[in-house]
């Protein structure tokens, strides 16, 4: 399987366009199979080849760099995209074909089973819970793709026989053509619309999961996100259909669904939704619903899943517990970058006193958010920019008190002074960290770390 996809390579004129950690992991392939062969590497960071001691002793590579990055793309056979990099502003019909990614070579080379997940939001919690349950049964498996395991990273410890969990982001898949055995499409909102030329680009994005599926393969979706199904009127579905909601109780063969506190696929109880689980919230549990659905197509211990689901963590920055200071509860929900959900973490935590929101204005429409917040429970609302600015000065709620703040140790400096006690302050943006933080990691680890008093800005 690796021998093909050298022999692809072999011979070619190869631009590596953007050198985070999926084009590095692309050099570092490239140089293990083909010593020789001329690279080059484009990244908008001026001078970025110095920055990497593994490139200290290259010779025969090209970089090109600053605002000129993007510049005669046509005159590679091969451009090997990162997931960062947007064509938004490009016309890219004269080198369209030629983009590549790491998860679509994958899938074109080699013969493994994969399963594919992609969603606006909760991807990578469905994508951990369906590796853990696959695993924990004493199958062969692996986790990779946009959870920060790059194909090309791990691509030599791949085994014929094994199940491959991918979890792909929309930038992954925005130039697709191929999908996986089981594609995943959880959701689809207004998200990063400052990458796409519009939300229906962006949701085209999300589609390619399953648009090139055969009829051999299983396309799981949910029928409680608008947009999504709204989207999915434009294409004919090969894959074998499976349908999730947690709001619809009609019975169906192919069909997950909650009745009475209970999940069910067709007429088999499935699940106890009373039963005591660490992700908590309605929209946690469809996630936990895809991955019951997964378990029941791969045959898999139905008591074992169970077992899993219920001891399974919350991964880091989703209303992940930070602790208990002053009398105060603090959550971070750092990965809430969208209003949908910060208010889907609001109402799982019931108990929110304190919310601090804002970050990077990427063109998402608040007015369902700041309608929700004016007629919601919270106290305090503690705004940061820029979002946070603007939603902060809409809102009329006369029993909800609003701190227009510059920077996160400022926040939390207030939060610890208005939360009532024995109260939730919960840190949930509604919108990107860009521009003020590398990414929601970093704000969220800052963010604990002010909380226990560890450091501040």
């Amino acid at each position: 399987m690796v021998k093909e996809l050298v022999e692809y390579f072999k011979g070619k004129k190869i631009l590596i366009l953007g050198f985070g950690m999926e084009g590095q992991s692309t050099y570092k392939f490239i140089r293990e199979y083909l010593k020789d062969q001329k690279v080059y590497i484009a990244d908008k960071d001026e001078g970025f080849e110095t920055k990497y001691e593994f490139l200290k002793e290259e010779k025969n590579a090209v970089y090109i760099s600053g605002e000129c990055y993007l510049d005669n793309l046509e005159q590679y056979d091969i451009i090997m995209k990162g997931p960062g990099i947007s064509f938004a502003q490009i016309d890219t019909s004269s080198f369209r074909e030629k983009i590549k990614s790491q998860l679509e070579l994958l899938l074109e080379f080699f013969d493994i089973y994969t399963i594919g997940i992609t969603g606006s939001k909760g991807k990578s919690t469905t994508s951990t819970l369906i590796y853990e349950l696959i695993k924990n049964q004493g199958k062969e498996c692996m986790l990779l793709g946009n959870i920060g395991n790059p194909v090309f990273g791990y691509i030599d410890d791949i085994k014929e026989k094994m199940i491959l969990v991918l979890e792909m982001s929309s930038h992954q898949l925005e130039y697709m053509e191929q999908s996986t055995n089981i594609a995943i499409l959880l959701n689809i909102y207004e998200e990063h619309l400052d990458h796409y030329k519009s939300l229906e680009n962006y949701a085209e994005a999300k589609c390619n999961i399953f648009k090139f599926q055969n009829k051999e393969d299983k396309f799981l979706h949910s029928l409680d996100s608008e947009l999504l199904l709204k989207e999915l009127k434009k294409y004919e579905i090969n894959g074998e259909e499976y349908l999730i909601s947690t709001e619809d109780v009609t019975q169906a063969d192919k069909k997950t669904i909650l009745k009475d506190n209970k999940v069910y696929l067709g007429n088999k109880e499935l699940y106890n939704s009373l039963d005591k689980r660490n992700l908590i919230g309605k929209y946690n549990l469809s996630n936990i619903m895809f991955a019951l659905t997964v378990s029941e197509i791969l045959e898999l211990d139905l008591s074992k899943t169970i077992e899993t689901i219920n001891s399974f963590e919350p991964l880091p920055h989703r209303i992940e517990r930070v602790g208990i200071y002053d009398d105060i509860l603090f959550y971070n929900d750092a990965i809430a970058t969208i209003p949908e959900a910060t208010i889907n973490s609001i109402e799982a935590l019931e108990k929110v006193d304190t919310l601090i929101i804002g970050g990077m204005d990427r063109g998402v429409s608040f007015e369902k958010f700041i309608e929700y917040l004016n007629n919601s429970k919270i106290g305090n609302l503690i705004c940061m920019p820029t979002t946070g600015h603007k939603i902060g000065n809409r809102i009329n709620n006369p029993n909800m008190k609003v701190y227009i703040i510059e920077t996160l140790d400022e926040a939390v400096k207030t939060a610890k002074e208005v939360t009532k006690k024995n109260m939730i302050c919960l840190l949930s943006p509604a919108a990107a960290s860009y521009g003020f933080f590398k990414n929601f990691k970093e704000k969220g680890e800052i963010y604990k770390k002010i909380v226990r008093g560890e450091v501040y800005l």
